[in-house]
């Protein structure tokens, strides 16, 4: 049974979104392991900070059920199928790895998963290395804790907030 990690933010009503977002992703897939919630600016656009998070569950479901899933939760949200990519959101679910698979779109080539946001953000990094330190990334070979102590910090602007 693989090990599912979504990555969870959220920039429009985030103190409702994120925590109904995380009974939701219970009641689906069973138990969960939450990172903290980060705090961050809007990266690529003008807008209020995010709150973001990563959780995992393990799952029989494929890749497809549990992508269906989370659009279905998004959606239910107020968040649009065609929504673009940098502008506020109510929620934001993304699917960053389903066990150690490495997964390509047919079509293009693109690696779908591992999500390349990994690499690239902080707010997704940082949450991932917290809760699964000494996984290692399916491309990369490098465990969470390695990538996020390798990061160019030097533009994140964000922080962890208390466990309420």
């Amino acid at each position: 049974m693989p090990r599912v990690f979504v990555s969870v933010g959220s920039n429009l009503d985030r103190e409702r979104h994120i925590p109904e977002a995380l009974k939701e992703l219970e009641t689906e897939f069973g138990p969960l392991i939450v990172s903290s919630i980060y705090e961050s600016e809007a990266e690529g656009f003008e807008g209020p900070p995010f709150h973001n998070l990563v959780a995992a569950f393990d799952t029989d479901l494929s890749m497809d059920q549990v992508q269906q899933i989370l659009k279905r939760i998004e959606h239910e949200h107020g968040r649009g199928e065609r929504d673009r990519k940098f502008t506020s959101r109510t929620l934001d679910l993304d699917l960053i790895l389903y066990g150690d698979e490495i997964v390509r779109d047919p079509d293009s080539g693109k690696i779908l998963v591992p999500r390349d946001d990994i690499l690239q953000y902080a707010f997704v990094l940082e949450p991932l290395a917290e809760i699964a330190p000494d996984l290692r990334h399916p491309l990369t070979g490098k465990t969470y804790r390695q990538l996020w102590a390798e990061f160019d910090r030097s533009r994140v602007r964000q922080r962890r907030l208390p466990r309420s």
